[in-house]
């Protein structure tokens, strides 16, 4: 069947012509391809071809602001930056008194939880009590479901020493008995 013709009276495989036309486009499309090697290395040369012209484009320079925004965006920062704003406003957020005694120390995006450490346990408690009403209300400025759960941490004790002499390494009185 290679050979035979079909009702058209071409036969199925190229001929000498279009065959001549394929290895012409390719030839052409190859030239091109080494044209465009031999302009962008010419552009390297001069400097990189990028000049900026009258109109606005995308290398001008922008305001400080605007660049922060556009990182935070394309970073996808919107949640983290947010709750770093609530953390800085956190006295007009909770109150001066509670602010005082308690101090956010970190949000857990994945989790969407708040920590807060405060400076005693009255303080820790009464933070406690006021979480619910305290996390409505982070959610009504992020957005809802930004905080999920606020978690309070009383202070903690001193480390625990036993004698002024230790040994390094060493796990205090019961270390001795086995």
């Amino acid at each position: 069947m290679s050979g035979e013709k079909d009702s058209s009276g071409k036969s199925g495989e190229p001929s000498g012509v279009d065959l001549a036309r394929v290895a012409l486009r390719a030839a052409k499309e190859q030239a091109r391809a080494r044209g465009d090697a031999v302009r962008q290395k010419k552009q390297a040369r001069r400097g990189g071809g990028l000049r900026s012209g009258a109109r606005a484009d995308g290398r001008d320079p922008m305001a400080l602001g605007s660049a922060i925004n556009r990182l935070i965006t394309e970073r996808g920062w919107e949640t983290p930056a947010a709750v770093g704003g609530v953390m800085g406003r956190w006295p007009q957020i909770v109150g001066e008194d509670l602010a005082k005694h308690c101090v956010p120390q970190r949000y857990d995006e994945d989790e969407r939880v708040l920590v807060v450490a405060c400076d005693s346990t009255a303080w820790a408690t009464q933070l406690r009590l006021l979480a619910p009403a305290l996390v409505a209300r982070l959610n009504e400025d992020l957005g809802h479901g930004t905080v999920r759960l606020i978690k309070v941490h009383g202070p903690g004790g001193p480390a625990r020493r036993y004698g002024p002499l230790r040994a390094p390494g060493s796990m205090g009185p019961g270390d001795t008995y086995g």
